[in-house]
């Protein structure tokens, strides 16, 4: 496959040669890589700087050195490799995809039981609210359903008749409940509900962040090439996903330009609390040494690569430990780090289901939005989960409503 990306940047892109190096356009941007392929080869792209193997570059760079001495370059008359597949157990998975909006209201009835309803001062009159259950289940159902609220209206009311409701709220007060700031904490504790039934199957763990865009748009000037430029203003949601099932064990969302490394200690800790954690997989945008530390005082491993500049630190610290496997366990780190690429999997089934935008307007309603889709996400795995793994989708230790645990309603006694 690499030897087929190289022919095609050969075949398409200028690739120029100054002093010794070999400047090679990107395929995914505007940028260029630094090539070296006399003596020393080197590349500045991550798959040479992971792998330490010639990348698409170098090979591109050597078709076009023989290109122009005159030499004959080899023509690919193969089909093209196939990719590798996983296994899919279709009866069970489709079973899954019939029954999963039925079973999806049941399973948010089920968790939304378990969340207190704030007491009413007795000195106001008026109408009373819509219970907070009633808000919670109104909100993820409608944002599962990916309609707006006007026509949405018919699957409130069939939840209704169901009995997944205690009162019938119109369609647009959904919008309203959305922008109750109050609302954050319960859906971020819900969302770590969610997980607990996978807690005995997952053990390794991939953090990673990703945008939602909205309505907004926003300028900036960009540094690099001296212009103004514009685009939709988004939702960064950082997130912690388990490997084998995809299930999402924290989520946290800030502003959009806050950095990942930051959010690191949070994730684990969060999902430290729940889960047994052995290996956690990031990219390189997490690297430090607290970080490394973090993840070994929860009794597991990070495996994180190592920046090109990064080096050796005193004898005996765990950076150096984990720089020295880095460097001469190469294979066995990049099998466990690869790993972390089902949280884009993740992602992308959060996204191509629940869609990859937000209808809300306020920055509250947005925020809450997001919230909404991981935990219609992490109902829907589980829903899964228990059809392919046989697992029990028991959120709370009691089935009793009585006697089930409580999420309390921030800022009531």
């Amino acid at each position: 496959m690499r030897e087929l990306k190289a022919l095609e940047i050969a075949a398409r892109y200028k690739i120029e040669y100054r002093n010794g190096t070999w400047f090679v356009p990107s395929q995914s941007n505007g940028g260029k890589y630094r090539v070296v392929i006399d003596g020393d080869v080197s590349c500045q792209c991550d798959d040479f700087q992971l792998t330490k193997k010639p990348c698409k570059h170098v090979i591109a760079c050597r078709l076009v050195w023989e290109r122009d001495k005159g030499e004959t370059v080899p023509v690919v008359v193969d089909a093209v490799p196939k990719k590798p597949t996983y296994k899919q157990n279709w009866p069970l998975y489709e079973k899954a995809q019939l029954t999963e909006k039925d079973r999806f209201q049941e399973l948010l009835f089920d968790l939304c039981r378990g969340i207190e309803e704030p007491a009413r001062p007795s000195n106001l009159t008026g109408r009373k609210p819509v219970p907070l259950a009633d808000q919670v289940f109104a909100c993820a159902f409608k944002v599962f359903s990916t309609f707006s609220s006007r026509r949405f209206a018919c699957d409130l009311a069939e939840a209704h008749r169901k009995e997944f409701l205690s009162v019938l709220p119109h369609a647009r007060c959904i919008n309203r409940f959305m922008e109750d700031e109050r609302l954050t904490p319960i859906l971020e504790n819900l969302i770590v509900q969610t997980s607990l039934p996978l807690r005995a199957i997952e053990t390794s763990f991939a953090p990673d962040s990703t945008g939602f865009s909205v309505s907004r748009f926003v300028r900036w000037f960009n540094e690099k090439y001296g212009e103004e430029k514009s685009g939709r203003d988004w939702v960064k949601a950082h997130a912690m996903c388990g490997i084998q099932t995809n299930i999402v064990t924290a989520v946290f969302i800030d502003e959009r330009h806050t950095g990942d490394i930051t959010q690191f200690p949070g994730l684990v800790n969060a999902t430290a609390e729940n889960f047994t954690i052995k290996d956690v997989c990031a990219d390189k945008a997490y690297l430090s040494r607290e970080n490394l530390e973090l993840v070994h005082n929860k009794s597991g491993t990070a495996f994180i690569p190592f920046k090109s500049n990064s080096k050796s630190d005193t004898q005996g610290t765990l950076w150096e430990k984990m720089f020295h496997f880095y460097q001469f366990n190469r294979e066995d780190f990049l099998r466990r780090y690869h790993q972390r690429s089902n949280i884009e999997s993740t992602f992308a089934m959060l996204k191509a289901k629940f869609r990859d935008h937000v209808r809300s307007k306020t920055d509250v309603a947005m925020k809450n939005e997001v919230l909404l889709k991981f935990l219609c996400h992490n109902i829907v795995v589980v829903h899964q989960s228990i059809i392919e793994l046989g697992i029990e989708g028991t959120f709370w230790k009691s089935n009793r409503r009585t006697e089930s645990p409580m999420l309390k309603f921030p800022g009531v006694g």
